[in-house]
């Protein structure tokens, strides 16, 4: 059994959070979801398991702090095996290649231990797929886990294998082509549920380190 954290961010997709969280505990997972607050409006939290979710209201205790609060995104950092961010869409996308870190997800993104994997699953309109800031964020990611010199003039669906190809710890699964939510048809609907459970797995099976307890 590994333990893992599924970062959930504010794309349609993330109506598919409690199926890709049972999924994940059916494969023998521990799953604890830390979510954006646009995140919130596409699913019921009611609909995982008690204790589960963590979000930007549960990052700190209390009214104020006080020395000895845990601090939640580096006590999930600590816990998590791997880091699932399923979906991730075009907003936190830029936030994870640039370093911000303004909510709980990108504050575990920030702080999180580079021998430890992590699979990202983007999900966003076509066009905001193929805009150019998102080849330029995805590669930038690749290079920060090794996969350098990935030639920018490759088709899509090469330099994502490229990137998966090079990089040690990272795996992206790529978007699909289907009808989104907004009524277009291509590419940028987030993958199945269980290709990203085979992705969280086949990093996990990689030798990565195993987190604290």
């Amino acid at each position: 059994m590994s333990r893992v954290l599924l970062g959930v961010t504010g794309s349609v997709a993330a109506t598919r959070t409690p199926a890709l969280v049972a999924a994940l505990l059916a494969a023998g997972h521990e799953v604890k979801v830390v979510a954006t607050t646009p995140a919130l409006y596409f699913f019921d939290a009611d609909a995982l398991p008690p204790g589960t979710l963590h979000t930007d209201a549960t990052e700190w205790p209390g009214d104020r702090y006080a020395r000895g609060d845990a601090v939640q995104h580096v006590v999930l950092r600590g816990w998590a095996e791997v880091f699932a961010v399923a979906p991730v869409d075009a907003n936190t996308l830029a936030k994870l290649a640039v370093g911000l870190c303004d909510n709980a997800l990108t504050c575990v993104w920030r702080a999180w231990d580079a021998t430890r994997p992590v699979v990202l699953a983007p999900a966003m309109n076509t066009l905001m797929w193929q805009h150019p800031f998102t080849r330029r964020h995805l590669r930038s990611l690749g290079a920060d886990f090794g996969a350098t010199h990935v030639p920018g003039h490759l088709a899509d669906d090469l330099m994502m294998q490229q990137i998966n190809d090079r990089a040690k710890g990272f795996r992206i699964v790529p978007p699909v082509v289907k009808e989104l939510a907004c009524g277009d048809t291509g590419t940028g609907a987030m993958a199945e549920v269980p290709d990203i459970v085979a992705a969280v797995e086949a990093m996990l099976a990689g030798g990565s380190a195993a987190g604290d307890r």
